[in-house]
């Protein structure tokens, strides 16, 4: 079993420059990078375009090689075969066959893990009930909007049940009910003991669902780390209570500024956020069943996903197999009956004979004793030809 002291993700002064045509440094795209992700925990990789989000993700997937410092996959490098198994990956554009369907889609990325075909079957019907495709599950890829292909691209990404689930903007292109059922869900999988790195520009869902951040600019990390602290103001007090009259908010006045010295700086009515009142919207209408070609209710999370431990005993045995040594392999020989004739010797035979034939020209005659046309040999000798038949047919004999 692996030690689930040593962080899923960790990095050490990551840096990575992109250097141009004459080997100078051209773009410092991260800069001495420090994050540590734990099992179980939802961390966001923030920052503005060019930030270095992407070039990092590249770095954890083993896709780019760092210019200088550390960083480690489960305790191994991240080029390391064995803990490949153990990744699962959403990229930013799902780059999916166009003409498969969602079940086919799902049954090539499962084969690529080398599932049985029994196992393969179970987690696509699963899956594709979990992300609402299930009543669409047989219409191409290639007619899906883009909200139902990232929803068939989380599926894909979840297929050989990972450990570590990295999210490249997740519900880039989904309504808002998609986007509620993928943030639930990536809690849900936490909850379950899987660890996402999540990316996103939609600080609202990085804010719902991710427990550690980091916020990078210009490749530096500028601010991390527990979420609630970071949005925590400390010069300020909030106090919730049921609605108050006007006259106790004003002896509620009176008692601070007495007692406290200190001023309410507003008195408002808390308000339910646009994405709850959509939400009771959209419930409601699929209560009344009312028809719909788009993506359906999502369904619970499959129970694949919910075991532990399974990676940790894989990336063991895939570890101790690689530390054996590799056998020599066998390869099997047919003992022919004879050496087959070079194919040097017989055109260097053709070369002479033909050099000979031109040497010695013969006037050809036609059937009447005439001069024939004159001209070009048409091919080889005939006698040539005969004669390596039958020497190849004596040889075959013996």
């Amino acid at each position: 079993m692996a030690d689930n002291s040593i962080p899923v993700i960790q990095t050490a002064g990551l840096t990575k420059t992109f250097k141009d045509f004459w080997r100078r440094d051209r773009v410092h795209a991260v800069k001495n990078l420090d994050i540590e992700i734990r099992r179980g925990e939802v961390f966001g990789l923030l920052g503005p375009n060019g930030s270095g989000k992407s070039t990092v993700i590249k770095m954890i997937l083993g896709l780019l090689y760092p210019t200088k410092g550390r960083i480690s996959v489960f305790g191994r490098p991240p080029t390391d075969v064995a803990i490949k198994s153990r990744i699962g990956f959403l990229p930013e554009e799902s780059y999916l066959y166009r003409f498969l369907n969602a079940g086919e889609t799902l049954d090539y990325f499962g084969r690529l893990f080398c599932q049985h075909g029994k196992m393969r079957r179970d987690r696509i019907e699963k899956l594709l009930d979990m992300v609402g495709l299930r009543h669409e599950a047989k219409r191409r890829v290639g007619e899906y909007s883009k909200g139902m292909a990232r929803r068939i691209g989380l599926a894909q990404a979840l297929i050989n049940d990972p450990d570590l689930l990295i999210l490249d903007e997740p519900t880039s292109g989904m309504d808002p009910i998609g986007t509620r059922q993928i943030k639930d869900l990536i809690r849900s999988l936490a909850d379950k003991g899987k660890t996402i790195l999540l990316s996103s520009h939609l600080l609202a869902d990085v804010e719902d669902v991710c427990d550690h951040v980091s916020i990078l600019y210009g490749g530096q990390q500028r601010a991390a780390g527990d979420i609630r602290e970071l949005l925590g103001r400390q010069d300020r007090t909030q106090i919730t209570t049921e609605r108050l009259s006007d006259s106790t908010i004003q002896k509620i006045r009176e008692l601070l500024t007495r007692v406290e010295g200190k001023q309410i700086l507003s008195v408002t009515t808390p308000s339910d956020r646009l994405e709850n009142l959509f939400l009771r919207i959209v419930d409601e209408a699929q209560q009344a069943n009312i028809d719909t070609s788009g993506a359906r209710a999502a369904g619970a999370i499959p129970e694949f996903l919910s075991k532990e431990g399974e990676g940790d005993a894989l990336i063991d045995t895939l570890v101790s197999a690689s530390d054996q040594p590799v056998a020599e392999p066998v390869i099997p020989t047919v003992e022919s009956r004879r050496e087959p004739e070079p194919v040097e010797q017989v055109v260097e035979e053709l070369t002479q004979a033909a050099e000979t034939r031109q040497a010695e020209p013969v006037v050809p005659t036609t059937a009447d004793g005439g001069d024939a046309p004159t001209g070009p040999p048409v091919g080889p000798d005939e006698s040539i030809i005969d004669s390596l038949v039958s020497r190849n047919e004596e040889e075959g004999r013996e």
